[in-house]
Protein backbone atom coordinates (compact mmCIF):
# COMPACT_ATOMS: atom_id res chain seq x y z
CA UNK A 1 0.00 0.00 0.00
CA UNK A 2 1.51 3.31 -1.13
CA UNK A 3 1.66 6.01 0.97
CA UNK A 4 -1.24 8.60 -0.21
CA UNK A 5 -3.94 5.44 0.11
CA UNK A 6 -2.30 5.48 3.68
CA UNK A 7 -2.88 8.73 4.60
CA UNK A 8 -6.08 8.32 3.07
CA UNK A 9 -7.45 5.90 5.02
CA UNK A 10 -5.89 7.37 8.61
CA UNK A 11 -7.99 10.79 7.76
CA UNK A 12 -10.86 8.94 6.86
CA UNK A 13 -10.40 6.47 10.42
CA UNK A 14 -9.75 10.04 12.22
CA UNK A 15 -12.66 11.33 10.73
CA UNK A 16 -15.21 8.09 11.72
CA UNK A 17 -13.53 8.38 15.12
CA UNK A 18 -13.84 11.78 15.95
CA UNK A 19 -17.70 12.01 14.49
CA UNK A 20 -18.60 8.79 16.76
CA UNK A 21 -16.56 10.41 19.93
CA UNK A 22 -19.05 13.17 19.26
CA UNK A 23 -22.62 11.35 18.46
CA UNK A 24 -21.48 9.90 21.94
CA UNK A 25 -20.46 12.54 23.62
CA UNK A 26 -23.63 11.94 26.17
CA UNK A 27 -22.52 8.66 27.18
CA UNK A 28 -19.05 8.65 26.88
CA UNK A 29 -18.31 11.58 28.41
CA UNK A 30 -19.89 10.66 31.24
CA UNK A 31 -18.04 7.11 31.49
CA UNK A 32 -14.50 8.85 30.73
CA UNK A 33 -14.78 11.64 33.71
CA UNK A 34 -16.33 8.40 35.73
CA UNK A 35 -13.28 6.71 35.36
CA UNK A 36 -11.07 9.75 35.77
CA UNK A 37 -12.83 10.04 39.39
CA UNK A 38 -12.37 6.43 40.23
CA UNK A 39 -8.85 6.88 39.37
CA UNK A 40 -8.65 10.50 41.54
CA UNK A 41 -9.93 8.02 44.52
CA UNK A 42 -7.33 5.33 43.60
CA UNK A 43 -4.67 7.64 44.03
CA UNK A 44 -6.11 9.06 47.34
CA UNK A 45 -6.32 5.33 48.79
CA UNK A 46 -2.56 4.48 47.69
CA UNK A 47 -1.77 7.96 49.46
CA UNK A 48 -3.71 6.85 52.92
CA UNK A 49 -2.59 3.02 52.16
CA UNK A 50 1.36 4.62 52.10
CA UNK A 51 1.07 6.75 54.96
CA UNK A 52 -0.62 3.88 57.61
CA UNK A 53 1.13 0.92 58.34
CA UNK A 54 -2.21 -0.27 60.04
CA UNK A 55 -4.90 -0.16 57.28
CA UNK A 56 -5.57 -2.57 54.53
CA UNK A 57 -5.98 -1.37 51.09
CA UNK A 58 -9.84 -2.03 51.30
CA UNK A 59 -10.16 0.49 54.29
CA UNK A 60 -7.63 2.83 52.67
CA UNK A 61 -10.11 2.96 49.26
CA UNK A 62 -13.15 3.26 51.76
CA UNK A 63 -11.80 6.51 53.37
CA UNK A 64 -10.40 7.60 50.00
CA UNK A 65 -14.13 7.31 48.85
CA UNK A 66 -15.81 9.29 52.16
CA UNK A 67 -13.21 12.25 51.40
CA UNK A 68 -14.32 12.43 47.63
CA UNK A 69 -17.72 12.31 48.36
CA UNK A 70 -17.34 14.89 51.42
CA UNK A 71 -16.01 17.09 48.82
CA UNK A 72 -18.57 16.92 46.38
CA UNK A 73 -21.20 17.63 49.24
CA UNK A 74 -19.12 20.31 50.24
CA UNK A 75 -18.50 21.90 47.20
CA UNK A 76 -22.42 22.08 46.44
CA UNK A 77 -23.26 23.26 49.83
CA UNK A 78 -20.43 25.88 48.58
CA UNK A 79 -21.86 26.65 45.62
CA UNK A 80 -25.86 27.08 46.99
CA UNK A 81 -24.78 29.32 49.63
CA UNK A 82 -22.67 31.50 47.14
CA UNK A 83 -25.25 32.00 44.89
CA UNK A 84 -27.75 32.93 48.14
CA UNK A 85 -25.52 35.21 49.47
CA UNK A 86 -25.06 36.78 45.99
CA UNK A 87 -28.82 36.96 45.85
CA UNK A 88 -29.51 38.86 49.39
CA UNK A 89 -27.29 41.64 47.84
CA UNK A 90 -28.33 41.81 44.35
CA UNK A 91 -30.30 45.11 44.86
CA UNK A 92 -26.73 46.73 45.83
CA UNK A 93 -24.38 44.42 43.46
CA UNK A 94 -27.14 45.70 40.24
CA UNK A 95 -26.72 49.78 41.48
CA UNK A 96 -22.84 49.25 41.61
CA UNK A 97 -22.98 47.01 38.14
CA UNK A 98 -25.09 49.98 36.62
CA UNK A 99 -22.88 52.58 37.97
CA UNK A 100 -20.06 51.01 36.13
CA UNK A 101 -21.61 50.41 33.07
CA UNK A 102 -22.91 54.33 32.85
CA UNK A 103 -18.75 55.49 33.37
CA UNK A 104 -18.07 52.79 30.60
CA UNK A 105 -20.40 54.18 27.91
CA UNK A 106 -19.92 57.89 29.31
CA UNK A 107 -16.14 57.16 28.52
CA UNK A 108 -16.89 56.07 25.11
CA UNK A 109 -19.61 59.52 24.56
CA UNK A 110 -22.53 57.26 25.07
CA UNK A 111 -25.50 59.15 27.29
CA UNK A 112 -27.87 56.98 26.77
CA UNK A 113 -26.60 53.64 29.44
CA UNK A 114 -28.58 50.84 29.48
CA UNK A 115 -28.83 49.02 32.78
CA UNK A 116 -28.27 45.90 33.99
CA UNK A 117 -31.58 44.52 33.95
CA UNK A 118 -31.42 45.43 29.88
CA UNK A 119 -28.62 43.26 29.14
CA UNK A 120 -29.90 40.65 30.95
CA UNK A 121 -33.19 40.35 29.62
CA UNK A 122 -33.03 41.41 25.82
CA UNK A 123 -32.86 37.69 23.58
CA UNK A 124 -29.70 37.20 23.65
CA UNK A 125 -29.34 37.51 27.35
CA UNK A 126 -32.58 34.91 27.68
CA UNK A 127 -31.22 32.38 25.63
CA UNK A 128 -27.68 32.66 27.74
CA UNK A 129 -29.63 31.95 30.88
CA UNK A 130 -31.40 29.05 29.32
CA UNK A 131 -28.17 27.68 28.28
CA UNK A 132 -27.29 27.69 31.63
CA UNK A 133 -30.13 26.05 32.89
CA UNK A 134 -29.93 23.21 30.45
CA UNK A 135 -26.39 22.80 31.71
CA UNK A 136 -26.59 22.76 35.46
CA UNK A 137 -29.86 20.34 34.73
CA UNK A 138 -28.10 18.02 32.80
CA UNK A 139 -24.87 18.05 35.30
CA UNK A 140 -26.95 16.93 38.03
CA UNK A 141 -28.46 14.31 36.54
CA UNK A 142 -24.81 13.53 35.10
CA UNK A 143 -23.45 13.68 38.78
CA UNK A 144 -25.76 10.63 39.40
CA UNK A 145 -24.85 8.37 36.78
CA UNK A 146 -20.83 9.30 37.41
CA UNK A 147 -21.32 7.99 40.66
CA UNK A 148 -23.24 5.01 39.48
CA UNK A 149 -20.44 3.94 36.74
CA UNK A 150 -17.86 4.56 40.24
CA UNK A 151 -19.78 2.02 42.06
CA UNK A 152 -19.68 -0.64 39.09
CA UNK A 153 -16.25 0.15 38.28
CA UNK A 154 -15.15 -0.59 42.33
CA UNK A 155 -16.92 -4.01 42.36
CA UNK A 156 -15.65 -5.20 38.78
CA UNK A 157 -11.96 -4.35 39.90
CA UNK A 158 -11.33 -7.90 41.26
CA UNK A 159 -11.90 -9.25 38.32
CA UNK A 160 -9.66 -7.31 35.75
CA UNK A 161 -6.83 -9.47 36.02
CA UNK A 162 -8.78 -12.71 35.15
CA UNK A 163 -10.42 -11.15 32.39
CA UNK A 164 -7.30 -10.11 31.22
CA UNK A 165 -5.41 -13.03 31.38
CA UNK A 166 -8.53 -14.35 29.23
CA UNK A 167 -8.43 -12.04 26.63
CA UNK A 168 -4.69 -12.74 26.37
CA UNK A 169 -3.88 -15.81 26.74
CA UNK A 170 -0.26 -15.63 25.23
CA UNK A 171 2.15 -14.54 28.08
CA UNK A 172 4.18 -12.28 26.84
CA UNK A 173 1.19 -10.13 25.13
CA UNK A 174 -0.42 -10.46 28.32
CA UNK A 175 2.27 -9.07 30.14
CA UNK A 176 2.91 -6.30 27.30
CA UNK A 177 -0.95 -5.64 27.84
CA UNK A 178 -0.48 -4.81 31.29
CA UNK A 179 2.49 -3.13 30.71
CA UNK A 180 0.66 -0.51 28.78
CA UNK A 181 -2.18 -0.35 31.13
CA UNK A 182 0.21 0.43 34.20
CA UNK A 183 2.15 3.18 32.67
CA UNK A 184 -1.07 5.07 31.36
CA UNK A 185 -2.88 4.06 34.81
CA UNK A 186 0.22 5.41 36.62
CA UNK A 187 0.43 8.56 34.54
CA UNK A 188 -2.91 9.16 34.92
CA UNK A 189 -3.33 8.94 38.55
CA UNK A 190 -0.05 11.25 39.19
CA UNK A 191 -1.43 14.13 36.80
CA UNK A 192 -5.00 13.70 38.39
CA UNK A 193 -3.23 13.48 41.83
CA UNK A 194 -0.97 16.32 41.29
CA UNK A 195 -3.80 18.73 39.77
CA UNK A 196 -5.81 17.94 43.15
CA UNK A 197 -2.94 19.11 45.31
CA UNK A 198 -1.71 21.91 43.47
CA UNK A 199 -5.69 23.22 43.14
CA UNK A 200 -5.79 22.85 46.82
CA UNK A 201 -2.96 24.71 47.51
CA UNK A 202 -4.13 27.37 45.09
CA UNK A 203 -7.34 27.48 46.11
CA UNK A 204 -5.99 27.97 50.17
CA UNK A 205 -3.84 30.60 49.55
CA UNK A 206 -6.53 32.20 47.48
CA UNK A 207 -8.98 32.16 50.38
CA UNK A 208 -7.03 33.71 52.61
CA UNK A 209 -5.65 36.35 50.57
CA UNK A 210 -9.39 37.31 49.35
CA UNK A 211 -10.48 37.36 53.11
CA UNK A 212 -7.35 39.51 53.97
CA UNK A 213 -8.35 41.60 51.20
CA UNK A 214 -11.92 41.92 52.48
CA UNK A 215 -13.44 40.18 49.44
CA UNK A 216 -17.06 39.47 49.78
CA UNK A 217 -17.95 35.69 49.43
CA UNK A 218 -14.33 34.62 49.25
CA UNK A 219 -15.40 30.92 50.47
CA UNK A 220 -17.41 30.62 46.69
CA UNK A 221 -14.85 32.28 44.88
CA UNK A 222 -12.19 30.14 46.00
CA UNK A 223 -14.18 27.29 45.11
CA UNK A 224 -14.65 28.04 41.41
CA UNK A 225 -10.94 28.53 41.44
CA UNK A 226 -10.37 25.19 43.08
CA UNK A 227 -12.38 23.41 40.05
CA UNK A 228 -11.29 25.96 37.15
CA UNK A 229 -7.77 24.86 37.63
CA UNK A 230 -8.50 21.30 36.60
CA UNK A 231 -8.64 23.05 33.06
CA UNK A 232 -5.24 23.30 31.53
CA UNK A 233 -4.07 26.58 30.90
CA UNK A 234 -7.35 28.56 30.08
CA UNK A 235 -8.43 27.21 33.75
CA UNK A 236 -6.01 29.42 35.25
CA UNK A 237 -6.82 32.53 33.24
CA UNK A 238 -10.29 32.42 34.06
CA UNK A 239 -9.56 31.52 37.74
CA UNK A 240 -6.86 34.73 38.32
CA UNK A 241 -10.16 37.01 36.64
CA UNK A 242 -12.82 35.89 38.22
CA UNK A 243 -12.17 37.44 41.65
CA UNK A 244 -11.00 40.58 40.20
CA UNK A 245 -14.59 41.04 38.42
CA UNK A 246 -16.31 40.34 41.41
CA UNK A 247 -14.58 42.62 43.41
CA UNK A 248 -14.65 44.96 40.80
CA UNK A 249 -18.58 45.21 41.40
CA UNK A 250 -18.36 44.39 44.94
CA UNK A 251 -21.04 47.04 46.58
CA UNK A 252 -18.77 47.84 49.23
CA UNK A 253 -14.51 48.59 48.94
CA UNK A 254 -12.58 48.41 51.94
CA UNK A 255 -11.46 52.07 53.59
CA UNK A 256 -7.84 51.54 52.83
CA UNK A 257 -7.98 51.45 49.34
CA UNK A 258 -6.98 54.86 48.09
CA UNK A 259 -9.51 56.56 45.68
CA UNK A 260 -13.35 56.82 45.75
CA UNK A 261 -16.31 55.84 43.69
CA UNK A 262 -15.17 54.19 40.50
CA UNK A 263 -11.64 54.92 40.52
CA UNK A 264 -11.73 52.80 44.19
CA UNK A 265 -13.03 49.77 42.85
CA UNK A 266 -11.09 49.89 39.95
CA UNK A 267 -7.92 49.63 42.41
CA UNK A 268 -9.38 47.43 44.32
CA UNK A 269 -10.06 45.11 41.56
CA UNK A 270 -6.13 45.50 40.12
CA UNK A 271 -5.03 44.68 43.90
CA UNK A 272 -7.26 41.47 43.91
CA UNK A 273 -6.09 40.44 40.51
CA UNK A 274 -2.52 41.35 41.24
CA UNK A 275 -2.57 38.84 44.49
CA UNK A 276 -4.70 36.12 42.99
CA UNK A 277 -2.31 36.18 39.84
CA UNK A 278 0.64 35.87 41.60
CA UNK A 279 -0.50 32.78 43.44
CA UNK A 280 -1.65 31.46 40.47
CA UNK A 281 1.96 31.74 38.36
CA UNK A 282 3.80 31.12 40.90
CA UNK A 283 2.35 27.83 41.93
CA UNK A 284 1.84 26.73 38.60
CA UNK A 285 5.21 27.69 37.41
CA UNK A 286 7.51 26.65 39.75
CA UNK A 287 5.88 24.14 42.67
CA UNK A 288 3.59 22.10 39.87
CA UNK A 289 6.31 21.11 37.16
CA UNK A 290 8.54 19.91 40.26
CA UNK A 291 5.43 17.62 41.34
CA UNK A 292 4.62 16.57 38.12
CA UNK A 293 8.17 16.00 36.91
CA UNK A 294 8.01 14.24 33.33
CA UNK A 295 4.49 12.32 33.87
CA UNK A 296 2.74 14.40 30.89
CA UNK A 297 5.90 15.18 28.92
CA UNK A 298 3.13 16.92 26.57
CA UNK A 299 4.13 19.68 24.41
CA UNK A 300 2.72 23.24 25.11
CA UNK A 301 1.26 23.47 22.35
CA UNK A 302 -0.38 20.13 22.04
CA UNK A 303 -1.91 20.74 25.76
CA UNK A 304 -3.60 24.03 24.23
CA UNK A 305 -5.11 22.46 20.75
CA UNK A 306 -6.11 19.25 22.98
CA UNK A 307 -8.05 21.77 25.44
CA UNK A 308 -9.92 22.92 21.87
CA UNK A 309 -10.51 19.75 19.87
CA UNK A 310 -12.04 18.07 23.09
CA UNK A 311 -13.90 21.17 24.29
CA UNK A 312 -15.83 20.70 21.03
CA UNK A 313 -15.77 17.23 20.89
CA UNK A 314 -17.41 16.67 24.36
CA UNK A 315 -17.66 20.11 25.64
CA UNK A 316 -16.81 21.08 29.44
CA UNK A 317 -16.29 17.29 30.40
CA UNK A 318 -13.63 17.15 27.42
CA UNK A 319 -11.64 20.39 28.57
CA UNK A 320 -11.25 19.18 32.22
CA UNK A 321 -10.30 15.85 30.83
CA UNK A 322 -8.09 16.94 27.62
CA UNK A 323 -5.06 16.85 29.40
CA UNK A 324 -4.74 12.98 30.61
CA UNK A 325 -7.39 11.93 27.48
CA UNK A 326 -3.77 13.20 25.73
CA UNK A 327 -1.52 11.23 27.63
CA UNK A 328 -3.41 8.35 27.16
CA UNK A 329 -3.52 8.47 23.29
CA UNK A 330 0.40 9.51 23.53
CA UNK A 331 1.14 6.12 25.09
CA UNK A 332 -1.37 3.88 23.10
CA UNK A 333 0.33 5.57 19.66
CA UNK A 334 3.96 4.94 21.24
CA UNK A 335 3.42 0.84 21.03
CA UNK A 336 2.82 0.49 17.66
CA UNK A 337 5.85 1.51 14.82
CA UNK A 338 2.63 2.68 12.30
CA UNK A 339 1.98 5.17 14.64
CA UNK A 340 4.85 5.89 17.31
CA UNK A 341 5.46 9.41 14.84
CA UNK A 342 2.44 10.62 16.30
CA UNK A 343 3.26 10.01 19.52
CA UNK A 344 6.26 11.62 18.91
CA UNK A 345 4.42 14.78 17.31
CA UNK A 346 2.21 14.60 20.77
CA UNK A 347 5.26 14.54 23.45
CA UNK A 348 7.59 17.27 24.83
CA UNK A 349 10.84 15.77 23.86
CA UNK A 350 10.54 13.75 21.19
CA UNK A 351 10.66 10.72 23.35
CA UNK A 352 7.14 9.36 24.74
CA UNK A 353 8.43 6.58 26.33
CA UNK A 354 11.96 7.63 27.34
CA UNK A 355 10.73 7.56 30.88
CA UNK A 356 10.13 3.86 30.68
CA UNK A 357 13.26 2.81 28.70
CA UNK A 358 15.38 4.98 32.04
CA UNK A 359 13.41 2.44 34.03
CA UNK A 360 14.12 -0.83 32.60
CA UNK A 361 17.82 0.04 32.27
CA UNK A 362 17.33 1.06 35.34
Amino acid sequence: MDRSSKTGIWIIATGVIIALLYAGRDILATFALAVFLFLIIEGFASVIDNASRTLRIGAARLIAILLVIAGFVGFIVLMANGVAEFSRDSGEYEEKINGLIAAVYGVAGITEAPTLTQLLFNESGQRFFATIANSVSGLSGDLVLILIYVGFLFAAQSMWTQKLDNVFPDPDRRDQVRRIGNDARVAIEKYLWTQTVISALITALTYVSLVMLGVQNALFLSALIFVLNYIPTIGSIVAALVPPLFALVQPGVPSWVPGDGNDASYIYAAIVFAIVSLWQFSIGNFVQPRMMGDSLNLSALVVLLALAIWGVIWGIPGMFLSAPLTVLMMILFAQSEGTRWIAILLSADGLPDLRKEQDDAA
